[in-house]
Order: structure tokens, then sequence, then C-alpha cells
């Protein structure tokens, strides 16, 4: 059921009626004595669950006994990550979820649904995992707090994939990333019935319906001033908060353009992206609007390393962003892809498979490094300057020169199309 619903595209949510809706929701759950918050890392920092998670424990006190931050594949907080995104919030309280060790795997999708779903993309039964603490914790409340927004793996992002996916383990992450690879991106961004949410459904329905779990979601946008607007907050124990969060999402994170972009500049900031395992949100929010022989130019001042994890990272250096019919045929024949579907399915991710030129312009790698993996590289400071993030505004921008591009100040929160590859 739902606890709390208001949004709209218009709809600003002030920092107080945020905090009066969470109460009001939470008011209703009972007396709830030991409770454990699932907010997202810091690459969703504009998401707002910092703020709803610190807000939980100012509800809570002392029955607040655990944070877990669904850090999935990522590297774990840092302290001051953990401040500038919770506030007040006692670091006393957050733990550290590890996807290679840390979890249990609570039942498996069978393979004849997901070949299914997936209209014979993938044939193989997936896990659904989670970490420990949140299958034996005992916790008389889980609150899983986090933004819906589109999203590359299961379409909209959020619900239960902050759980599963969020604090699962290894095997599920990889083969329910790799499902949305090979279905494809195309077919799967900004859609809320997908495969992999179908997979995490399945598994909430058979394998998890004992854990109370309640639904903190957001629906967050960048308003005309560059200001983060929260335009709708969704609280709810089932699918149907999700489903009122993703149609609002639709409405003001999708922006369908009217005739394909020959020139996307995206800025990445360097709080936010380190890596292009983040930072290939910047390829795959906006493949479907560039045009063919386009160009992406991807300012990364905060770029440092290609994958979260020391593997991920040695598995994009060795193969590269090499395109969806390449990296299936590598599947096959390579043990270490076989074994890191997620990293496999990244890969295809962070191509453009061969439509348009992929630029990137970082602050820490060099340009044997990027151009090794695939991308040409031009230098930051030079692009920087030319295009200029302090002068320029999302949308269409003409140049002095007259060169006409398209920027993207943050890539995290939207997904860009134009209908002829927008079916």
């Amino acid at each position: 059921m739902i606890y709390f619903q208001k949004g709209s595209p218009s709809t600003e949510l002030t920092r107080e009626e945020l905090k009066a809706g969470l109460y009001e929701a939470l008011g209703k759950l009972g007396d709830c004595k030991k409770v454990l918050a699932i907010p997202p890392d810091i690459t969703r920092l504009h998401s707002q669950s910092g703020l709803l998670t610190e807000m939980t424990w100012e509800f809570f006190g002392e029955r607040l006994k655990d944070i877990l931050p669904s850090i999935g594949t990522h590297v774990p907080m840092t302290e001051d990550e953990i401040s500038m995104m919770f506030g007040k919030t006692p670091k006393s309280l957050f733990r550290v979820h590890d996807w290679r060790d840390g979890f249990i795997t609570m039942g498996d999708v069978p393979s004849d649904f997901v070949r299914e779903i997936s209209e014979g993309a993938v044939d193989y039964p997936i896990p659904i995992q989670v970490d420990n603490l949140v299958a034996n914790g005992r916790h008389d409340l889980i609150l899983s707090i986090g933004q819906v927004v589109p999203h590359e793996v299961i379409g909209m992002a959020n619900h239960n994939k902050n759980v599963f996916i969020g604090t699962g383990g290894k095997e599920g992450i990889n083969k329910s990333h790799f499902l949305g690879a090979a279905y494809g991106m195309e077919r799967i961004m900004g859609r809320a019935d997908t495969p992999v949410k179908k997979v995490l459904n399945y598994g909430a329905e058979h394998f998890a319906s004992h854990l109370p779990i309640v639904y903190v979601l957001t629906v967050v946008e960048k308003g005309k001033s560059g200001r983060i607007v929260v335009r709708g907050l969704y609280i709810g124990d089932d699918l149907e908060c999700f489903y009122k969060a993703a149609e609002l999402s639709l409405k003001v994170n999708f922006f369908m353009l009217d005739k394909p972009l020959k020139k996307v500049v995206v800025y990445l900031e360097p709080t936010e992206f380190k890596s292009t395992w983040l930072g290939n949100k910047s390829v795959y929010r906006t493949r479907m609007a560039i045009a063919d022989e386009g160009e992406l130019i991807v300012l990364a001042p905060g770029l440092r390393e290609f994958g979260e994890d020391a593997g991920n990272d040695a598995i994009i250096r060795k193969y590269g962003y090499a395109g969806t019919p390449k990296v299936l045929e590598l599947v096959k024949t390579n043990d270490d892809l076989k074994n890191g579907l997620g990293a496999a399915a990244h890969l295809i991710h962070g191509s453009s498979e061969g439509r348009f030129s992929i630029t990137y312009c970082p602050g820490h790698l060099s340009k044997e490094e990027i151009e090794s993996v695939s991308f040409n590289y031009a230098d930051l400071a030079g692009m920087l300057k030319r295009y200029d993030p302090g002068k320029m505004k999302d949308g269409f921008n003409i140049l002095p020169d007259g060169e006409e591009v398209f920027y993207i100040s943050n890539p995290a929160l939207g997904l860009w199309a134009h209908e002829g590859r927008f079916k």
C-alpha cells in the first residue's frame, strides 16, 4: 500500500514538505524498534536520499540501528562522502556492503522464466541475493531510500533494485546486468516493466516477501535555474509507489528531441564521477539522441580510473569498450568475462556501437590509457576553455564561432532520445 504520495511536473517539495511527508508515512508503520535504512551512495548525491536518511535518523533516534549504503560494486563511501551526503547522521551507524562475500542467496529465478522474458537473449537462472544484514538482521522495518530515474540496466532505477542489486552478490549483479545488456539498452531505458525488473519482482514475490521493506522514492529534476528540485515523493511497500514515481520521472527526466544531435558535451562533476564505470552515463543516457557520425565530448575532471573495482578495472583495460557483437563473442571464449558478466555488460553500455565518436577529457588518466579502451582523447584544459561549463546552459548552445552543441551538466539526472531511436 502507499503511505504517502505527492508529486507532479510542477511540484517543488521543500525540505519541510519532504520531512512532513516522510514523518507522515513513518507514523503509519507502527512501533518499530529496530530499523535498517538502505540509501544509495555518493553516486546518487542529488537524489535527496542523504537528506531523507538524516530525517529518518531524527525520527527514530536510537531505534535506527544500521545504515547500509547500497553500493553494489562501487567502492565503499569515505567519511568525507558520508558527511557530505548524510549531514549530521552518526557515522557509527554506517555499515559496508561486501558484494563478493557478505551476502546470502535467497532463491533462484528459474532459467525458463529468464529465457521467456528475455525473448531468448539469455538462458540461465539468476540468484536473488542480499546483504547478510538485510536477510538476518532481524529488523522490524527496512527502509529502501532512493531516486526513480531512467536507467540503462533495469529501465527505471530504484525500488527493489536498491535492495537486490545495491546490496546483492556477485552472481546476481553480474547476471542481471548482462541480461539487460544482451536484451538491449534501447529496449529498456525509460521503461518501468523490463526483463530485469521482472526478475527482481519475481524474487521479491517468491523469496523476500517476509522482509519488512518500505520504499521511500524521490523524483528529482534539475530546474531551469540549475537548482535541484524534488518533483515527487512516494512511500509504500509494494509496486504501486514505484509505478507512480516512474510515471512522473518520465515526464521530468526524459527528454524527447525533434532531431538527432550532431555534437553533445557532457560535464561529469568530479565529486560524483571518478571512473568510466559511472561516467559512461554520459554515453548510454545520450546514445539514443546522438546522430550517426555525431560526436560526444565528455569533460571529466575527476576521472582517475575505469572500474570502481580492481577486477573490473582490469577487464576494461584488457578488452575496452568493443561494442555488443564483439563483447558477446568474447564472453563465449574468455573465462574472465564469463565469470564477470557485469563487467561484460558494462563494456556494451560504454560503446557507441560504432555509430558516433566518444572523446573523453580526463583529469587523471593519460592519453594512452583513454585510447587503449577505444575512446578518443582530448586535453581537459583546452576543452574546458572551449566548452566552459560555467558559461553554457543545459540544452542547445551556440559558441562564438557559430558551432552548435547540446550541453548536459549531469547525465545522471535524465535520458535523452529522438523519436527515430525511441520506439
